[in-house]
């Protein structure tokens, strides 16, 4: 009966093992630090030993409290390291256990090590690498995944991730251009929104009360202000909740298939911003096509995968209208022209490509020209909101003050 009962009761969780800081000496000579998780210190020296590393300090890490807004994903820094140091450790000729492993002791993002930990218990129970970062979709994207199986495919697989490392790099870098471009345009039009409801809500009432202690009838452009004040002063709380429930509603209607499409579709003819929208796009898209036609993926899987890592339902509909048509026997550069997506400069050095059988330097060339036509539209947005911003927010001071002293001057002249 002890016996069943003892089977009954639910196992206890295994409590996991401290976290220890070390330090120490390379056989190069090199000073190294980092951290690791072990039973006690003894094990934590062992480890370090069998890497190489002749430990100097080890001490437990202390107690720290964390809140995890990644919500399981991993900034890209720490995968584009992890990424080079499997393929430097790779092409050392390490097995591929031993160097998750010691990534995963290095591995500093609590969620990325996690991760590590389960991939490299896959490995070793006879998965292959692709089919376990294939239970960590967050983390490894399509792209990464489809790589991976490649280059086990093939045996390069340090070349792969090799490649992937470029990638990503030129990837963060595209995106951290259009995120900075926009962030100037956003903090002026933040700051403009916030002296006009100051102005208008704290401001303005001040001195309506003085003009009417001086009687009169006040001049248009200071009765309109002060119409204004008024409006939003009684009106405050139902604007703030109507905002709120636009904010909502814009919400879900992106999180619907038909209102994303919907508005991919505006952004890409918005004036100025879609054309900095449409040239990211090409460059994802060239960029991603060549990095896996390069890798030995088959082009209808290269296709799938670039569709959906696309970034945009209309650049995403026209890859896969595409990918169908390949499907047909057709080119890559007719169909691409179809869609009317894609510029005829693309499409007729895809040709090119196709003709010669060089499809995935000719990629590569289009991705590194665009990049730079990428920093030249950013360039030209910027350019152009700047000056757009800065009228808004004069305009509103400038008009503000001028409706404002209006009353004074009458009363001065009437005095005079």
């Amino acid at each position: 009966m002890a016996t069943t009962a003892a089977a009954a009761a639910p196992a206890r969780k295994k409590k996991a093992a401290p976290v220890w800081l070390w330090t120490g000496v390379s056989k190069e000579g090199q000073e190294r630090s980092g951290e690791m998780e072990a039973a006690d210190a003894g094990v934590v020296n062992d480890r370090l030993r069998q890497m190489g590393i002749n430990p100097s300090k080890v001490k437990k890490k202390p107690l720290e409290i964390k809140i995890d807004l990644s919500f399981g994903r991993v900034p890209r820094k720490n995968l584009i390291i992890f990424t080079r140091q499997l393929a430097t450790m790779i092409d050392a000729g390490l097995p591929l256990v031993q160097c998750l492993d010691i990534l995963c002791t290095q591995q500093d993002h609590a969620g990325f090590r996690k991760a590590l930990g389960e991939i490299k218990a896959r490995v070793e129970s006879g998965s292959t690498f692709a089919d376990a970062l294939r239970e960590h979709p967050k983390v490894f994207d399509e792209l990464y995944r489809e790589l991976v199986a490649a280059g086990e495919v093939g045996g390069i697989l340090d070349t792969i991730l090799n490649r992937l490392v470029v990638y990503i790099e030129k990837a963060a870098k595209l995106a951290g251009k259009v995120r900075g471009a926009m962030v100037y345009p956003a903090i002026v039009l933040v700051i403009g929104v916030g002296v006009t409801i100051v102005l208008m809500v704290f401001v303005t009432p001040t001195f309506e009360k003085m003009f009417k202690d001086f009687g009169g009838t006040l001049p248009g452009p200071t009765q309109v202000v002060v119409d204004i004040s008024h409006f939003l002063v009684g009106n405050g709380v139902k604007m703030v909740v109507g905002l709120v429930a636009f904010a909502f509603a814009f919400g879900a209607a992106l999180r619907t298939e038909k209102g994303t499409r919907i508005w991919h579709r505006v952004v890409l003819y918005i004036p100025i911003v879609g054309q900095v929208v449409r040239k990211t796009a090409v460059a994802r898209f060239t960029r991603t096509l060549g990095t896996m036609i390069s890798s030995g993926v088959p082009i209808m899987d290269a296709l799938n995968v670039v569709a959906k890592t696309a970034g945009n339902k209309v650049v995403e509909d026209a890859i896969l209208h595409v990918r169908a048509k390949v499907g047909e026997g057709k080119t890559i550069a007719q169909p691409l022209g179809e869609t009317k997506v894609f510029p005829t400069m693309v499409v007729q050095m895809i040709g090119v490509g196709e003709a010669t059988g060089a499809m995935d330097q000719m990629l590569s060339k289009i991705a590194d020209f665009y990049d730079e036509e990428v920093d030249a539209a950013v360039a030209a947005m910027t350019a152009a909101i700047e000056p757009i911003m800065m009228v808004f927010l004069g305009g509103v001071v400038g008009g503000f003050l001028i409706a404002m002293y209006l009353p004074i001057f009458t009363i001065a002249g009437a005095i005079k």
